[in-house]
């Protein structure tokens, strides 16, 4: 998994590099197929916003969140890329197996 970080007016410090590294890697626990991830945070007066896509076999899955410290909000995004690549696999396996998902 290639993993891209960015920060929009704001220096991407390494414990921040570490921790969404650290965070990732548990998504991949779940779905080993992520070719690539491209996360961006940006500072906006009091809010840290942090978006990410991920990029897996057949999809890109992408999302944000914000909150007022910045490894809350990365701990709120990776519970939300969480969340939706469950579901890709769930809908992914599906197909596979031939049952009709809607």
């Amino acid at each position: 998994m290639q993993v891209n970080i960015s920060g929009h007016q704001l220096e991407v410090t390494e414990p921040l590099r570490e921790y969404i590294q650290e965070k990732l890697k548990k998504l991949e626990r779940h779905f080993d197929k992520i070719t690539n991830v491209q996360v961006t945070m940006e500072v906006e007066k009091l809010r840290q916003k942090v978006e990410a896509t991920l990029h897996v076999t057949g999809a890109a899955i992408a999302a944000n969140a914000e909150h007022d410290d910045m490894y809350a909000a990365i701990d709120l995004l990776t519970d939300k890329l969480d969340r939706q690549l469950i579901k890709h696999k769930e809908k992914h396996n599906d197909r596979q197996n031939g049952v009709n998902a809607r």
